[in-house]
């Protein structure tokens, strides 16, 4: 997978920075470009802050990794935080590959490369762990490639509304 050594961090999620809206833009026409729909029928690239917001507080997680050697979570929403039980600071530092247990390790690269080659997979289902160990099972979790507008690519995404704690 292509990977570079430098950092894609976002600003935490806040009213002065638009709920991260640059960052949300990306995520929201690169899930267009692969889907050919919206993320969320209210969510779209291009809108005020508002949607932003929106998608920071929705009941859906989502998150996304940048494009180091070993990728780095460089935002997740509330929903995504709390899953995994990590303060914004905490969860912008974590290596994307620790979310899942050792043995889901091995399938977990297998899908990112899918999804880098496809440009998305929407069935992904697997376990990930939260900070403190507990385990939840995601399903029909969408994997996406995000592309900026000159085509460059910038990291994956991903969103989940159904999950169950094990």
């Amino acid at each position: 997978m292509a990977g570079e050594n430098r950092s894609t961090r976002v600003p935490q999620p806040a009213p002065d920075n638009g709920y991260a809206r640059e960052h949300v833009e990306l995520l929201l026409s690169s899930y267009r470009r692969w889907l050919r729909r919206d993320l969320s029928p209210s969510l779209s690239a291009g809108q005020n802050a508002s949607e932003a917001e929106s998608l920071f507080i929705a009941d859906f997680a989502l998150v996304s990794h940048g494009v180091e050697t070993d990728p780095i979570f460089n935002y997740g929403n509330q929903t995504a935080l709390r899953l995994f039980e990590l303060e914004w600071e905490a969860f912008v530092c974590l290596p994307s590959r620790k979310s899942a247990e050792m043995p889901d390790r091995r399938e977990r690269a297998r899908l990112l490369d899918a999804v880098y080659t496809q440009g998305f997979i929407d069935d992904y289902t697997g376990v990930r762990i939260s900070a403190s160990g507990r385990r939840f099972r995601i399903d029909k979790a969408v994997v996406w490639n995000l592309v900026d507008q000159e085509g460059l690519y910038r990291g994956q995404a991903a969103c989940f509304d159904a999950w169950v704690f094990i």
